[in-house]
């Protein structure tokens, strides 16, 4: 007997984790299929290279001009990249998504350009099942930051999480929050879904492709090919289909689905970022708080910079020895050997820049991936500008010493971005792909530009949305017999 569900979804992160919830939560048969392990608060223990093989994909890079390289970093565990980022919530700013329709044509629902507004119900949606709050429980790490940044005619203030009272500032949000103040998907939208019973979680499989018939305007999706758990094949059909595995998996999974709009995997942005260290003569303990609690938004548009500084934290061990550097390069025997003995004195911010969506990933001759970017002048100018300003920043503190990461991608954005025109868009405004009808994407891949803030609450929101896009679908399409 053939399954029927009316959604699959593929990935469940910030995305497909709240698309597939909410829906199952509506009373819809969902299956939820996730690459990743199901691992829970009682699974998550701050041991960095053990979280690193449970709940991240294999890093990635991309190479640069002169021999460094971008390293692309995203959760692999149900809950994807929620389950270990910091819980940042942000809305975007009216300026990001003043770009949208200059990039892909995307209007709204009126056929006005789309703009923040467009939004807002879902962002207080999201906002109210994930009880964001203000952190300005801050440690003495950001205080000696923000010391720093008063001297420089700037300042910080508090961000908004989706944290709750069970945080108790242990540092671990990298590798899985274990106390479970850490609102994740995985511990908020799938736990109720799956309690409720509407939603089947399905782990350890790798989505093929989606399985596509009729071609031409007839076009559309079935179900999804995957390999299950002891690596068989299995097909999974669904009235509609949600592609949701994470902006570089998502547009891979289409090409490897035969669509062939020459968009996918184009304009991906990578957010750019890089944590800037500063060494203090006392003791910070940047490693035992909640690692984002503050942030300086001076800088935020492009006009006045294009970067925003989040404070403060520090990398892990294994993480900080083998990425750290400065003007001498990367710092190595003695140099690093003194770095690390004195880690408890070292405090860090994040500098995230405001990128063009100059990336791209595509599938070469063989089959394989192949991610490229192409960072243009402008970009330069502001990962340089973003640097020197952390630099000085942490001088101005007090820091004897500084140094700092290559460049890292941790919110990566587009490659199937949506909008109006489909010569510049993969999807249409309700995530619908213009290719095939049923086949719609999810996650951040959407995203016409990149955001100049953390992205988790913005697709969250989306997917809100597009969830209730579909509800409308399957109320207007009758079930097959």
């Amino acid at each position: 007997m053939r399954e029927m569900f009316d959604i699959v979804v593929v990935g469940s992160g910030a995305g497909g984790g709240v698309v597939a919830a909410e829906l199952a939560l509506g009373g819809r048969r969902v299956l939820l299929l996730e690459a990743g392990r199901h691992l829970t608060a009682d699974d998550f223990r701050r041991f960095e290279a053990k979280a690193n093989h449970d709940l991240y994909w294999p890093m990635r890079f991309a190479p640069l001009p002169g021999g460094d390289v971008v390293a692309f970093l995203s959760g692999k565990s149900v809950g994807g990249s929620t389950t270990i980022n910091t819980k940042v919530a942000l809305r975007a700013h009216e300026r990001d998504i003043e770009k949208w329709h200059a990039a892909s044509g995307l209007t709204n629902d009126e056929g006005q350009a789309f703009t923040l507004a467009d939004l807002e119900p879902f962002y207080d949606r999201v906002e109210k099942v994930l009880t964001v709050r203000v952190r300005d429980d801050w440690g003495k790490c950001v205080h000696t930051a923000r010391a720093g940044f008063q001297a420089l005619g700037a300042d910080l203030e508090p961000v908004h999480s989706y944290t709750d009272a069970k945080c108790m500032s242990y540092g671990s949000c990298l590798q899985g929050c274990p106390t479970d103040g850490g609102k994740s998907t995985m511990n908020t939208y799938i736990a109720r879904a799956l309690a409720a019973g509407g939603l089947e979680l399905r782990t350890g499989v790798q989505a093929q492709r989606v399985l596509i018939e009729g071609s031409g305007e007839r076009a559309h999706a079935t179900g999804v090919e995957y390999l299950d758990a002891q690596g068989h094949l299995q097909v999974a059909r669904g009235r509609f289909v949600v592609v949701a595995a994470g902006a570089l998996n998502t547009s891979l999974l289409l090409l490897r689905s035969g669509l062939t709009n020459p968009a996918i995997g184009r304009h991906v942005g990578l957010h750019p970022v890089r944590l800037v260290h500063g060494l203090f003569d006392d003791v910070q303990d940047a490693y035992r708080v909640y690692p984002i609690s503050a942030h300086c938004m001076q800088h935020q548009v492009d006009a006045d910079g294009g970067f925003v500084l989040e404070a403060s934290t520090i990398m892990d061990p294994i993480a900080f020895a083998t990425t750290s550097r400065d003007e001498h390069g990367p710092l190595w025997g003695q140099r690093l050997v003194d770095a690390l003995r004195a880690y408890r004195r070292w405090v860090g911010v994040l500098a995230m820049v405001n990128d063009e969506n100059n990336g791209a990933i595509a599938l070469d001759a063989n089959g394989q991936e192949r991610i490229t970017v192409d960072f243009q002048a402008s970009e330069h100018a502001r990962l340089d500008a973003a640097l020197d300003f952390s630099r000085r920043v942490l001088q101005a503190a007090g820091a004897r010493q500084v140094c700092w990461t290559g460049i890292i991608s941790t919110h990566t954005q587009g490659g199937c971005r949506m909008g109006d025109d489909p010569a510049r868009a993969v999807v249409d405004r309700n995530g619908r792909t213009h290719e095939v009808q049923g086949l719609y994407v999810g996650d951040s891949a959407l995203l016409p530009r990149t955001l100049s803030v953390n992205p988790s609450l913005t697709i969250m929101a989306l997917a809100t949305r597009l969830a209730m896009h579909l509800e409308g679908e399957l109320a207007q399409t009758p079930a097959p017999h």
